[in-house]
């Protein structure tokens, strides 16, 4: 662990307070950067798009489940993978516990892959999840949205991946996309938001952001090295 010095209680409270001004400046500007997402235009939703689901196939109208707003989290599970993503396992993690209060918000929630929906649920009981989760297999969706790329893009190098052009390791990417449906029933993309746009998502690493030795991973291969799907940390 890295040294620190060591005070007494006023020069340590002295020192707080001084982060705690910067904590609240940044807790505005972030209140502002809310209210300005909000305020994004919206695009209509022309293509019918269709998902298997637990209760039948249904439309992207049918999984706003009656609200007006709908998060849908890509989730990387490509359609011939054995398991989903580790990092996207992760993050699902703080789903549970969010869904049931966000319904009663008036937002619906599922995640979504191009894994077949047996396969999906199979790996959901795996871990201890209960959060609706649709296969968008023979879908245009994860593409459209930018979150599933063909085998042409990923052999030219190339693909449209967090609003820009560049190489990708993966056919599959993580991303979260937001949607609204007026009163007439169309539906509108209001957001979409990848990589580390996802961060505020991650409760463990505000957790790890709180403690001395921070997220810890300056050391490691990538950030996220050293994640383990829940049942497969050595202990």
């Amino acid at each position: 662990m890295q040294a620190h010095s060591v005070v007494g209680r006023d020069q340590w409270l002295e020192a707080r307070k001084a982060l705690l001004a910067e904590e609240k400046a940044f807790i505005r500007e972030r209140d502002r950067l809310a209210a300005a997402r909000r305020a994004l235009p919206w695009e209509r939703v022309e293509k019918a798009y269709a998902f298997e689901t637990e209760t039948g196939r249904k439309t992207l109208a049918d999984l706003f489940e009656g609200r007006s707003q709908l998060i849908v989290y890509h989730f990387m599970f490509g359609a011939d993978w054995e398991q989903g993503c580790p990092s996207c396992s992760f993050l699902a993690e703080n789903f549970d516990g969010s869904a049931v209060h966000l319904s009663h918000r008036d937002v619906a929630f599922v995640a979504a892959s191009r894994a077949p929906l047996d396969r999906l649920l199979a790996y959901r009981k795996r871990l201890g999840w209960r959060f609706p989760w649709v296969s968008s297999l023979g879908s245009d969706f994860n593409y459209d949205f930018h979150v599933s790329f063909t085998p042409e893009q990923m052999a030219a190098g190339t693909v449209d991946y967090n609003y820009r052009e560049g190489q990708f390791p993966s056919e599959e990417a993580p991303g979260l996309s937001v949607f609204a449906r007026g009163d007439d029933g169309a539906i509108f993309h209001t957001y979409s938001t990848f990589a580390r746009g996802l961060d505020p998502l991650i409760s463990t690493y505000q957790y790890l952001d709180l403690v001395p030795k921070g997220r810890d991973e300056a050391t490691l291969p990538w950030p996220m090295a050293w994640v383990r799907r829940n049942d497969q940390y050595d202990d």
